[in-house]
């Protein structure tokens, strides 16, 4: 049977009830293994099958206890979001509130840290669970437009059935993942919930558009604080010889000397002054600056070969490569992409070409370009211990992989067929 799956312009032309017949027929089919002619959109399909591999009740779910108000504060204090909230304002509230939705703002973990909206609609938020400090990690409540984005890191719509617990299905909702450009960390999720019968196909556009200009607005102060740092570390560099930059806080340089420009230099996760390795410089001397670092490149000493290599995947949601040597160490969290990538070449030490990285990554060896992309991102921050044509780690280098102490909770949120070998358990070996 040829299956053909749901778009949002479809369901939107549909009457709410029959739209909300069809998914919960789609979803039905899905969860319980039946062939139907309609299939699910691929975001929801990838969701759902995590919850069916996590174990999460369709018919239930769960809900987590509300945040205390001083944890809730903490959190709202610390948030890069905090700084664009009137940029989400204004791009969303006033059209929310037409469209009874009310706008929600949550961090990594899928915490709600600020809502807006009419006061009638946030009442039924209420009743839906649309809370301060309310948690909505898909893991807990299943797919959702909160808790899903946070997990694929692409914006997602998902209405009435398409949620996998069935009590989200008087719901819909489009949200949109958050990035801080200063340092490719992701930083929350923004959302627009509403009744089913809100739905809207241009819905997800409009987030997603709004969390762009968010990021605009992040890069755009970015841009001042480098050029105050300039300002104070110019004079600085022109009376020194040799090579030298003077860097933010998250390794964007604002001014160089003795060396062509670089692109943002890769620090360790805590930083103070005096000596220190740096994978792409060797040995430096680092000083604080007021917002950043000077650092000098040590000429009179030869760089030393990292030795060794630690992919740390043993917590799910913070995996570490450690570079380490003679000269000294250096650690770096990783993006869910680069632990996939890094992960494979650690199994593959003779090497993986671009086709066959794209086929372990997407299942798909067409993907050569996105593989390339990413590859070319990581060498920039590993260039001493990553080789390529193949790609793979250098030989002399000692790779150690760190797993987690049970197989699915190697990367546990990952689509890709090498990690998803490694979930079934007889594979659970370097030989897969």
């Amino acid at each position: 049977m040829q299956t053909t799956s749901l778009d949002m312009a479809r369901l939107a032309a549909m009457d709410s009830a029959e739209a909300a017949r069809l998914l919960k027929g789609v979803r039905d089919a899905t969860l319980n293994g039946r062939p139907s002619r309609v299939g699910p959109r691929a975001d929801i399909e990838e969701s759902w099958q995590r919850m069916l591999r996590g174990g999460v009740d369709p018919d239930r779910g769960r809900r987590a206890g509300l945040l205390p108000l001083e944890e809730l504060e903490r959190r709202r204090h610390a948030s890069p979001l905090r700084e664009v909230l009137p940029v989400l304002r204004d791009g969303l509230v006033s059209i929310a509130d037409a469209a009874q939705h009310i706008m929600v703002v949550a961090d990594t973990e899928g915490k709600l840290l600020w809502r807006e909206g009419k006061a009638t609609v946030l009442r039924k938020g209420d009743s839906h669970g649309f809370v301060l400090g309310a948690d909505w990690n898909e893991d807990l409540v299943g797919t959702n437009g909160i808790g899903t984005p946070l997990v694929s890191r692409r914006p997602v719509q998902v209405h009435s059935a398409e949620h996998f617990v069935s009590a989200n299905h008087m719901w819909t909702c489009a949200g949109a993942p958050v990035t801080d450009p200063r340092d490719g960390r992701l930083i929350g999720v923004v959302d627009i919930s509403g009744p089913v019968s809100t739905m809207h196909p241009a819905t997800l556009s409009l987030v997603t558009s709004v969390t762009r200009l968010a990021e605009a607005e992040l890069r755009n102060r970015h841009f001042a604080v480098l050029d105050r740092l300039r300002g104070v570390a110019a004079p600085l560099l022109a009376r020194l010889a040799g090579r030298a930059l003077a860097v933010d806080v998250n390794g964007w340089p604002a001014a160089v000397t003795g060396m062509p420009p670089t692109g943002r230099l890769p620090l360790p996760k805590s930083i103070g002054g005096g000596r220190l390795w740096l994978p792409s410089l060797g040995m430096c001397t680092v000083e604080p600056l007021p917002g950043g670092w000077l650092v000098r490149v040590d000429e009179e000493r030869s760089p030393a070969a990292p030795a060794r290599v630690v992919l740390d995947l043993s917590r799910s949601r913070r995996p570490l490569v450690t570079v380490s040597g003679d000269a000294g160490s250096w650690a770096q969290e990783l993006s869910p992409r680069h632990a996939e990538l890094l992960y494979v070449l650690a199994l593959h030490r003779d090497g993986r070409s671009a086709v066959q990285l794209a086929q372990d990554i997407f299942g798909d060896g067409t993907r050569t370009g996105t593989v390339r992309a990413e590859m070319s991102r990581l060498r920039r921050h590993l260039a001493p211990v990553l080789a390529h044509r193949p790609y793979r780690f250098v030989e002399d280098v000692e790779v150690e992989l760190v797993r987690p102490e049970q197989p699915a909770e190697l990367l546990p949120h990952s689509t890709a067929p090498a990690v998803r070998r490694a979930h079934l358990g007889p594979q659970w070996s370097d030989s897969q």
